[in-house]
C-alpha cells in the first residue's frame, strides 16, 4: 500500500472509530457479569446484532451448555484472498465491579473524561472487540474485505471458560483459521505497545476446614482447636518466607525453557519502577530477595497465591468468637506442561504429611498455559503492524502473566495467537475505574486494518 493511500485509510479509520464510540458505550451499559449469570441474553443479542450491521453471517451456538458462543464469518471481498483466513477471539462477559465505592464513577454507565473511557469491561475487552469491528466496516467500505474473517465472542472467559473447550472440539471445522488475534493487550508505562503470543494457565482452590457446627465463644480457645488457625498454618507449610513453594511435587511436570525462549524473554524490557507506581508497591518485589530477574520469574515461573480468606468476625468493633470454619482461594499461575489436576494431587498429598488432613481442597476450574512457537511469521507480521499504526515500539512478549483460553484454541485449531488490545499502563483492569485512552483505541483500530491488508498477502 502506497503512503498515500495509508494516510487516507488513516483518516477514515480515525472517522468510523470516533463515530463507533456511541455504540461502544451501548455495549459498556450492559452488566454482563458471567460470574453473576447478568444480562447475558441481552449482551448476545447486541453483539449478534453488531456482525448483522456488518453484513456477516452469525451463528449462536448454544447447544452444548454454557453461555451461548457467537459465531461469525464475513468472506474475502472479490480483489481479496480467499485462501487466507484470520480468526479473532473475544469475549462478552466482564467481571463484577464490586467494590462499588471505589468506582468514581458508575461502572456500567461509561464516562468519557479528558480523552478516557471510564467503564467496567472496557479495556477488558469490550474495546478490543469494536477496534475490529472497526476495522472490519473501514475495509469493507473502502474496497472489499482482503481475507475471510472469522470470529468467536464467547461468555464465559471471566469464570475460567469452562464451556467453550466442547464447542472448540465440535465446531473446529466451523473455526478453522490459518492465525488468530486474541482479546487483550495494552501499552506499558513507557508507551511501548505490549503484544502476547502466549499465556500462562491457571488452577483456582478452594481450602477450607470446619471445627464446629456453630461459633463458640473466644474464652473456650483454651481447650478447642481454632479452625482459622489451622488453615493459615497449612498455607504458611505451602510456601515459605522467602516465597519457595515448598510443595513436593509442585514443579515436577514443567517443561523448561529452550536457549532461543531464554533469549527472547531477557531481551524484554522491564520497568520496575512503573510496576511500583502503577500499583502504589509498598514492598520490595520478591524477585529481588531470591536473586531473581523479575521478567523471568513473570513469564516462565509458576506462582502459588492466597486470593482471598475467610473466617470469624470481620466486621467493625470487637466480637470475640472462637470461628466454626476457615475458607481460603488460592490460585496458581502455570507454566507449560502443568496441570490443575496435578497439582490438587500434590496439594492433597502435602496437607496430608504435614498433619492437616481435615483441611478440604477443591479445584474449581483449570486452564493449562500456551506459548506460539515464537519462530511463526504471524508474530512478526503483527508486531510491525503494530508499530506502523501506533507509530512507536511495539513488544513482542512470548506469554503472557495472565491466562486465558489460548490452549485449547491450539489443542483443536492448531494455529498461531498473538494478543492485542485497548488498554494503556493505567487501565486497571479487574478493578475499579477501568479504562481506555481514545487515542490507543483509534491506533488499534488501524492497527487491525493493517494486519489484515498485510496478512492476505
Amino acid at each position: 500500500m502506497s503512503a498515500g493511500k495509508r494516510k487516507e485509510l488513516e483518516k477514515i479509520v480515525h472517522i468510523q472509530a470516533e463515530r463507533s464510540i456511541e455504540t461502544l458505550c451501548s455495549y459498556l451499559r450492559l452488566p454482563s457479569v458471567s460470574a453473576q449469570n447478568s444480562a447475558i441474553p441481552e449482551t448476545v443479542h447486541f453483539v449478534t446484532e453488531l456482525f448483522h450491521d456488518l453484513g456477516a453471517e452469525v451463528n449462536v451456538l448454544d447447544d452444548l451448555g454454557g453461555n451461548p458462543v457467537v459465531y461469525a464469518f464475513l468472506p474475502a471481498g472479490e480483489k481479496g484472498n480467499a485462501e487466507k483466513t484470520l480468526l479473532f477471539y473475544n469475549h462478552y462477559d466482564v467481571q463484577p465491579p464490586e467494590p462499588f465505592d471505589e468506582w468514581d464513577s458508575e461502572p456500567f454507565e461509561p464516562l468519557l473524561k479528558e480523552g478516557t473511557l471510564y467503564a467496567r469491561g472496557v479495556a477488558d475487552d469490550k474495546g478490543a472487540l469494536m477496534q475490529r469491528i472497526v476495522a472490519v466496516k473501514v475495509l469493507a467500505q473502502t474496497g472489499s474485505l482482503p481475507c475471510n474473517i472469522k470470529f468467536i465472542v464467547e461468555g464465559e472467559e471471566e469464570v475460567g471458560s469452562p464451556g467453550l473447550p466442547a464447542y472448540l472440539e465440535k465446531y473446529a471445522n466451523l473455526f478453522r483459521a490459518d492465525a488468530c488475534i486474541w482479546e487483550f493487550g495494552e501499552k506499558d508505562a513507557a508507551e511501548r505497545v505490549q503484544l502476547f503470543s502466549g499465556v500462562k494457565g491457571s488452577a483456582y482452590f478452594e481450602m477450607s476446614t470446619k471445627s464446629s457446627e456453630i461459633d463458640i465463644h473466644s474464652s473456650l480457645a483454651a481447650v478447642i482447636d481454632n479452625p482459622a488457625w489451622r488453615l493459615v498454618q497449612a498455607l504458611a507449610s505451602m510456601k515459605n518466607q522467602n516465597n519457595d513453594i515448598t510443595v513436593e511435587g509442585f514443579f515436577d511436570e514443567i517443561e523448561q525453557a529452550d536457549d532461543t525462549l531464554m533469549e527472547t524473554v531477557r531481551s524484554i524490557p522491564f520497568e520496575k519502577q512503573a510496576l511500583v507506581d502503577t500499583f502504589g508497591l509498598s514492598r520490595p518485589l520478591i524477585t529481588e530477595a531470591r536473586g531473581e530477574g523479575a521478567r523471568d520469574a513473570l513469564m516462565l515461573h509458576p506462582t502459588l497465591t492466597i486470593c482471598g480468606m475467610v473466617s470469624g468476625y470481620t466486621g467493625e468493633g470487637a466480637k470475640t468468637v472462637l470461628p466454626k470454619e476457615a475458607k481460603a482461594k488460592i490460585d496458581c499461575r502455570m507454566v507449560p506442561g502443568q496441570t490443575g489436576e496435578h497439582l490438587l494431587k500434590c496439594f492433597k498429598r502435602h496437607l496430608t504429611r504435614h498433619g492437616f488432613s481435615d483441611i478440604k481442597i477443591e479445584l474449581i476450574e483449570s486452564q493449562r498455559a500456551f506459548f506460539s512457537d515464537i519462530h511463526d511469521p504471524f508474530l512478526n507480521l503483527v508486531k510491525e503492524t503494530a508499530e506502523q499504526a501506533y507509530q512507536g515500539e511495539a513488544v513482542l512478549n512470548p506469554t503472557s502473566p495472565g491466562t486465558g483460553p489460548m490452549y485449547v484454541f491450539h489443542q483443536h485449531l492448531q494455529l498461531p495467537i498473538v494478543s492485542t488490545g485497548a488498554g494503556w499502563a493505567q487501565s486497571r483492569v479487574h478493578a475499579p475505574n477501568e479504562s481506555i485512552r481514545i487515542k490507543d483505541y483509534i491506533d488499534g483500530s488501524l492497527h487491525m486494518a493493517y494486519l489484515l491488508i498485510d496478512f492476505a498477502k
